[in-house]
């Protein structure tokens, strides 16, 4: 399915040879992204589990974001909050308005089943620019503090700052900001 099209930029869903594509374009700029991951992806999408939206410049991936319809760990589990979850834009196409885009489409698909969406972050440096972004869009932390792991950390509780440090942010589709 196509969700935008302009000049350059196609927003759709995943399509089987994207596991490929994106294996190679992550290699390519040194990050290990296993294959079973994006064959995951395109098989729950397949089976309706979650929605896997794909950002293609001029033919080539550049980035993806997945939405499951329901949160399924975290201070929202349960609650039927779709949940948007792992987005990455590639190196060479990041600080180009695409996260934004992939963001658009899957902030409409959960919209079209609830009232809010949720998100996690990661808490290091290397989240910063997707922090920003999440806040520019409206999204505020749920008040839950620092999850690791799954689990919500108690005061004091020792932790690693890696990528299972996270914190919950909700965007309530009636307020306007």
């Amino acid at each position: 399915m196509i969700y935008h099209k302009d000049n350059s930029v196609l927003i759709r869903s995943m399509i089987k040879s994207d596991v490929g594509n994106f294996v190679t374009a992550f290699a390519e700029q040194n990050w290990e992204k296993a294959s079973e991951l994006f064959h995951n992806y395109f098989n729950q999408q397949e089976k309706n589990e979650r929605a896997v939206i794909i950002a293609e410049v001029n033919n080539a991936v550049a980035g993806y974001v997945t939405l499951l319809p329901n949160t399924e760990v975290g201070p929202f589990s349960s609650k039927n909050i779709p949940e948007i979850v792992d987005l990455n834009v590639l190196i060479k196409f990041q600080n180009k308005g695409i996260g934004n885009k992939m963001m658009d489409v899957a902030e409409r698909l959960a919209k079209e089943k609830s009232n809010f969406v949720s998100l996690a972050v990661g808490l290091h440096y290397g989240y910063g620019s997707a922090q920003r972004m999440y806040v520019k869009r409206g999204y505020i932390p749920d008040g839950s503090g620092v999850w690791y792991k799954g689990e919500q950390l108690e005061q004091y509780a020792k932790c690693e700052n890696d990528d299972d440090l996270v914190l919950y942010f909700l965007k309530d589709f009636k307020t306007k900001y």
